[in-house]
């Protein structure tokens, strides 16, 4: 008798969990996103009961990945062009608000003590300063005592929208640097280290004394035992120790309503305390969702990621986004959206 009910509850176990996987909303992309994603997803999940599974492939894997429909969404630190967008069929609007931090492996250099001009790093990146006792880093290094060690540069080998922004920045302050190497997810890198992702960068430049990479900030504080991070020198000629507060600065001057599909880029921005490579993770998503219910159960994890998920953004020195820019968010997914997934929440209606 056993023998004949063994296969329908084998059957039965196989459908439970096919549902179960079903129902599981997939993303992929960003790395820099990747560290609240997690709590996000835990959170969510304990509130909700909802599972939600993140692959921090990269920002050019999470759009390649949404392109393919293999995901619900991908995220992405490199905001997309409204023409793009339209040729692809796909929306995007922004979920956090972090930054890229210069960061070295120099004997009794502390965290934040080190300070970077724009033109600096590029000149740095470039190999044109070969050595950390190099004049030119002295002279607005006074104060440290810096090696004649020479300078190892280290940089991203996957498709990166943490690489994004540091080109982006260093073609803003380095006519140089955009003229020979410009800027996007992947570029010609001049010299250096190749390491994958956020974590494979943090990894070489512990471990490769004179190191220098570019990290999102909480993978920074994560490795504060074997690397430090600098300061940068902003567009208002302040030094600015990067933290959600001098990231916040930087977004304060972000005209998010006038920027159609919220293609926007925070680098360089004004302000006397603004940090000079902050950084927006954007969520990219098909306007017209193959299931609206698979579409639905994402807008509701990313609206909770937005409201609710604040506390766990801020406590890893991200800045969540304000209130007035939720409610654009969620007027442009009943905008964009072809099918009918989403309601206006109470946010989106004052």
């Amino acid at each position: 008798m056993n023998k004949h009910i063994k296969l329908p509850i084998i059957v039965a176990a196989l459908l439970l969990a096919t549902q179960s996987f079903a129902a599981e909303t997939r993303g992929a992309g960003s790395t820099f996103v990747a560290p609240v994603m997690a709590k996000w997803i835990d959170a969510y999940k304990a509130t909700t009961g909802d599972s939600v599974s993140y692959q921090a492939v990269g920002s050019s894997s999470g759009l390649a990945l949404v392109k393919k429909d293999s995901i619900d969404f991908g995220t992405s630190d490199m905001p997309l062009a409204p023409e793009e967008l339209d040729r692809l069929g796909l929306m995007q609007f922004p979920i956090v608000i972090g930054g890229v931090v210069p960061v070295v492996n120099i004997d009794g250099v502390k965290p934040g003590q080190i300070r970077f001009t724009g033109q600096m790093l590029a000149d740095i990146y470039l190999g044109k300063l070969k050595s950390w006792n190099d004049p030119a880093i002295r002279a607005i290094n006074p104060d440290i005592r810096l090696p004649n060690t020479a300078i190892t540069v280290v940089y991203r080998i996957d498709g990166s929208g943490t690489t994004f922004n540091w080109s982006n920045y260093l073609s803003k302050v380095s006519p140089q640097w955009k003229a020979s190497v410009g800027e996007g997810t992947s570029v010609e890198w001049p010299l250096g280290l190749g390491g994958r992702g956020n974590d494979g960068v943090a990894s070489l430049v512990a471990l490769v004394p004179g190191a220098i990479g570019y990290l999102e900030y909480t993978y920074a504080l994560q490795r504060l035992d074997r690397i430090s991070f600098g300061m940068v020198q902003n567009s208002a000629g302040n030094f600015v120790v990067p933290d959600a507060a001098s990231f916040q600065a930087a977004a304060s001057s972000a005209d998010w309503k006038a920027a159609k599909d919220f293609h926007l880029v925070l680098t360089n921005a004004p302000g006397e305390d603004a940090y000079s490579i902050t950084a927006t993770t954007f969520v990219l998503m098909p306007k017209a969702p193959k299931s609206r219910e698979r579409s639905a159960a994402t807008i509701d994890f990313v609206r909770w990621s937005l409201e609710d998920g604040k506390t766990q953004a801020a406590t890893l020195n991200y800045v969540p986004l304000p209130s007035t820019l939720i409610g654009l968010i969620e007027r442009y997914w009943q905008e964009s959206l072809d099918a009918p997934t989403v309601s206006v929440s109470a946010s989106a209606k004052r």
